[in-house]
Parts: structure tokens; sequence; C-alpha cells
């Protein structure tokens, strides 16, 4: 017997004036008969790093146990509904970013595990970040490469391509929004085009319809979930511009930029996850807010700025106050897990098949020191990191070996990152 269906390519775009809106992993692009793990469009590997500043208060993030039963801390508890996704790294060092003045070093060295010193003198990639190192070997298959974003008013310094070149963070969603889906070779020109055209999915309603027609039932369904998600997106991109526009007494204030933090973390979070459901990027650096960050966290009931918080000399209450805004940078990260784990990819979920390090480069932020840091790790990368618990590693263990874990668990081909020594097997 012969089975026949329709076959699409699986770069297939829905193409307008200006636009090309990509589509997620469909049935259609599978050939007949033939199992999703044996296709040329298989899952890709996936990796984002998604970064927070200024450590954590340990024994409000650590478990007090180690293994699979451990009672969730309270900082993670926003993570609690994905345990079984999640893996607490805790024990590790990143010696490379100790320095009497922290703050830049600490930023640098979180995934490249290398003294800024020492970048470019060690070997050609000495101070390459692990998101680049992943680039280069699954970042030319996509659209963009890697994408690099904030929410901080002036961005982190997370990514570096080579030892001497950092790449710049977008924290405007309106223009990550022109990047997944603009056609234009230049920000500027994918801006302009959209002004003229309006609503990019506008542009490609026509071609969608089409495109319905030749599809089955569940693949009609995925798409029309997918715009949909893009759709929401546009519509609240559209609102923050309007409230923007009606705020222009402040002449600096970014258009596109939500003035509420919660819009802002959550419009973000949702562009990543399609950038990763439509195959644009396989591989994301975000980070939440920058070393010596001077936010107010209002919306908490903080008054105080997060980096004078972070001096919090040991005092119950600060340390409290602290472990309120990182509790909430963790319930707001859980919206991007959200996100993943409810969405489709293949035979499983776009968190089963990625990989996401969630952490910081500084442990304690009175000390300003780096031993121990939180770390945990969200999905499954395809079966390859197990999740589902605690792992307490010895004392001084190399952060380096977890980014090198990490990488090898996404079958990135790299021997060394930084001063990593070995694998972590139990991750």
């Amino acid at each position: 017997m012969f089975i026949t269906k329709k076959h699409l390519s699986r770069r297939t775009l829905l193409k307008g004036v200006g636009v090309g809106v990509a589509l997620p992993l469909l049935d259609a692009m599978i050939p007949a008969g033939v199992a999703w793990a044996s296709t040329p469009a298989k899952t890709p590997q996936r990796l984002a790093f998604v970064g927070f500043p200024h450590g954590a208060v340990m024994r409000l993030w650590s478990p007090e146990q180690s293994g699979k039963d451990y009672p969730m801390s309270r900082i993670l508890e926003p993570l609690a509904k994905y345990r079984e996704h999640m893996t607490i790294v805790s024990g590790l060092r990143n010696k490379p970013a100790e320095s009497s003045e922290p703050h830049e070093r600490i930023e640098r060295t979180w995934l490249s595990c290398v003294a800024p010193e020492h970048s470019g003198v060690d070997g050609p990639d000495a101070g390459v970040t692990a998101d680049q190192l992943a680039a280069r070997h699954i970042g030319q298959e996509t659209k963009l490469p890697s994408l690099e974003l904030t929410t901080a008013q002036i961005g982190a310094q997370l990514a570096w391509r080579t030892p001497r070149q950092s790449l710049p963070q977008e924290i405007n969603p309106r223009n990550v929004f022109y990047r997944v889906f603009g056609q234009g070779d230049t920000d500027a020109e994918r801006t302009a085009i959209v002004k003229e055209t309006g609503s990019i999915l506008d542009r490609v309603t026509e071609q969608a319809h089409r495109l319905q027609g030749a599809l089955g039932l569940q693949d009609r369904v995925a798409v029309n979930d997918y715009l949909d998600s893009v759709r929401e997106i546009e519509r609240r991109l559209q609102l923050s511009a309007e409230k923007d526009t009606a705020g222009l007494e402040i002449p600096d204030a970014p258009i596109g930029v939500p003035g509420n933090f919660d819009d802002h973390f959550k419009l973000m979070f949702d562009l990543m996850a399609l950038a990763f459901q439509a195959d644009v990027t396989r591989v994301i650096t975000f980070s939440m807010d920058r070393e010596a960050s001077m936010r107010t966290y209002n919306n908490l009931s903080i008054q105080e700025a997060f980096h004078p918080l972070s001096h919090h000399g040991n005092d119950p209450a600060k340390q409290d106050r602290l472990a309120v805004i990182q509790t909430y940078h963790t319930k707001m990260f859980a919206h991007f897990v959200e996100r993943l784990a409810a969405t489709k990819d293949g035979d499983a979920t776009l968190l089963d098949n990625s990989m996401v390090l969630f952490g910081s480069n500084m442990s304690d932020s009175n000390r300003h020191n780096n031993d121990p840091l939180p770390s945990a790790v969200l999905g499954h990368a395809h079966g390859r990191i197990k999740g589902g618990q605690h792992l307490k590693y010895p004392q001084d263990t190399k952060h380096a070996d977890l980014l090198l874990t990490l990488l090898e668990r996404t079958q990135i081909p790299v021997e060394k990152i930084g001063d990593s020594g070995g694998l972590l097997a139990e991750v």
C-alpha cells in the first residue's frame, strides 16, 4: 500500500509585501510514512541562556536536599510545575569571574569562563561565549544565527562573538518582532516597510488561506494557533506604541517598550518562544537586567534600587526584599517555560526539545562572590538531559564544566570552554 500526502518544505514562508512569516514544523513537512526523528525536517537543537544580575540569596535558592524528592526552594517555587523538566545544579564556581571590581567582569564571563585579560590570549576562542560557539554550528541554518535580548535599559555584555567583540542586546520588542518577521535588510528598512504596509499578518492573509486549504486538520489547527499567537503579540505591540506615544514628554523613551515591566518581560519571552517555534533562530541569550542595576521594583512595593539593595549587609529584612525581586524574576521566566511546554514540536514539545540555562554569575551579592552559583537547567534537549533532580556538586566544581556539558547534550562539538575540565555526567 502506498501512503501519500502533500509535502511542504521546512522553509515554507507566508510572504507579503515586505514581510515573510515562517511557519512552525507541520506534519505536512514530513514525508509520508516516515518517523519524525528520521527526517531532514527533524526538530532542531535549541539553546537559550537567561541570566539575571546580583546573584541570589542562596539559602532561599538552593533546595535543602539533593536528588529527586527535594522540597522546592522559595525563589524557584514559580517553576515547581515544571520540576520534572528542571535540573538544579549547585556547588559550581566560576573562578575566572572573580575580581575586586566585579560587575562588568561578571557579565562578560558567565558564558565564557575566561578572565577578560586572557581573552584571545589563551587561544583563538578564549573569551568566545557558549551561545556563540553553538551559533557557529547550528546558527547558519536559520534566518538569525543568534538572538541577543534584554529588558535592561542598558544591555549587559553576555554574548561575545569573538574574544574582542560583544553582541548588542535588543530591548525593544517591536524591533525584535521586525527582525523575526520583516524582510528589510536593516532595522530601519523593516520599520519603514511595516509603517507603510500596516499589520504583518494582514499582508499574508491571502496566502495563509490558500495554504490552509492544502493542509490536514491537525496542521490547520497548528497554523491557526501559531498565527493567533503572532497576531496577539502584534496587538500588544501596537498598544505599547500607543501608550508610549501618549507619554512622549520623556524624550528618551524608546517606542515599543512597554511601560509595564510585566508586559515587557512577557512580550520578550513570547517572542523568544515564537522564534524557536518558527525556527527563525536556535540560539538566544537574554539578560533580565544588568549588573549594578538601579531599577526600582515599585510593582513589588520595593522602593530601593536593585543594586543598593543587593548590598544587604546580611540584614534579614533586606535579604527578604531581595528574595522578593529574585522570585519575581523566576516567575517571569516561568512564563517562557510555560510557552515552551505548551507548544508542540514534532512528536514532543519545545520544552522537551530545548535546553535553557537560567542563572547568574554571582552568588552572594553582598560579597560579590562567584561560589556557589545559582544555576537551573530547563528542558530535556531531545531526551539527553534527565531533568527532575537537584544535583549538588563538591565545592569548587567548575561552572565551565556545566557549560561544556550543556553544549555536549545539545550535540555542539566543543572540546573545551574556558577552564573546563570535563563533563558532568549526572546532568
